[in-house]
């Protein structure tokens, strides 16, 4: 891991313990989820958001009044509120990401949940998810949530993550993994 990113890291992992055991304290889980559903899908959504949360253009205070006009139109819980205004403050808002993502799996966890990360060449039906969070269920023990993408290149088949196990059916791979055999006969 690069430098930057592991001190990226390391500050979302500090914010992220804070924010966790507040709302765990408050009963404010549920509340704390939606909201990083909330900033997650505004994080994708918005280049302006983005820019802002990266940019050191943008002074202190805006940041900070930005940030307090997003949580209060978004309807944010008092506790990521809170945090999203010292994180302005302390010039700490392009962790936003990491932030999200280490109190995904902190809830998760929470909850007794582990998320697979799912590449298959087409787009999986629901069935087919539902099938397939049946059946890591079952090998994990825990419950799986699926985050499905797609890449076409795979040309049929699936890639699946769960936590550092990965299950690589693709027909690419396959096909790699011949080409090297190939390489090693002739």
């Amino acid at each position: 891991m690069s430098e930057p990113a592991s001190i990226s890291t390391g500050i979302a992992s500090r914010y992220a313990s804070a924010v966790f055991d507040l709302a765990k304290e408050a009963n404010g889980l549920p509340a704390l989820e939606s909201d990083i559903t909330a900033l997650g899908a505004a994080l994708a959504d918005s280049a302006d958001l983005t820019a802002l949360i990266s940019s050191p253009l943008y002074s202190r205070e805006d940041q900070a009044v930005a940030v307090a006009a997003l949580a209060k139109a978004m309807s944010l819980s008092d506790v990521m509120t809170n945090v999203l205004g010292l994180m302005a403050q302390k010039r700490r808002l392009f962790v936003l990401p990491q932030l999200l993502t280490v109190l995904r799996a902190r809830i998760a966890d929470e909850k007794g949940e582990v998320t697979a990360d799912v590449v298959s060449a087409k787009a999986l039906t629901k069935a087919q998810t539902e099938k397939l969070a049946k059946t890591l269920k079952a090998k994990v023990g825990k419950d799986v949530n699926i985050n499905a993408t797609v890449d076409e290149a795979l040309i049929g088949g699936l890639v699946v993550k769960v936590g550092s196990k990965m299950i690589d059916t693709s027909i690419r791979s396959k096909l790699s993994a011949l080409q090297n055999t190939m390489k090693e006969v002739g």
